[in-house]
């Protein structure tokens, strides 16, 4: 299933906070993606209903599994493509901002491509050693 862009971004910054804190609020998205509580909590309502997260009384957010697929997914493409950028010589912070926005738009084939070029490079790297 295709879902948007801005979600697969709410996904992506739940599991990045999680990874930083036990559990994780509304106010948690807000502060780190710099946008508004009522924005947040729209979006949160919207995931929740697809099916992407689960949130308990207290309020704390949770990726359901299908949730945790895509987070997981986005999340992997931002990391090696912004570290494969900043191989190339782009500065990290250019690299992160291009690596979100190409994270959503880069093919399966063209990243796998990629993801493989690094690695084989990476091994070529390590036996030259």
């Amino acid at each position: 299933m295709k879902i948007q862009e801005s979600a697969e971004n709410y996904l992506e910054t739940i599991l990045v906070i999680s990874k930083r804190k036990p559990q994780v609020r509304s106010i948690d998205i807000a502060n780190e993606l710099s946008f508004s509580k009522p924005s947040v909590s729209v979006a949160m309502k919207n995931l929740r209903l697809n099916g992407y997260i689960n949130v308990n009384q207290e309020g704390y957010i949770t990726l359901t599994e299908s949730g945790l697929a895509i987070a997981e997914k986005i999340y992997e493409r931002h990391e090696l493509l912004s570290t494969w950028l900043i191989k190339l010589g782009v500065a990290p912070e250019t690299a992160s901002e291009d690596a979100c926005r190409m994270e959503h738009v880069i093919s399966t084939e063209s990243f796998l491509a990629i993801k493989q070029h690094t690695q084989n490079m990476a091994k070529k790297h390590n036996n030259e050693n």
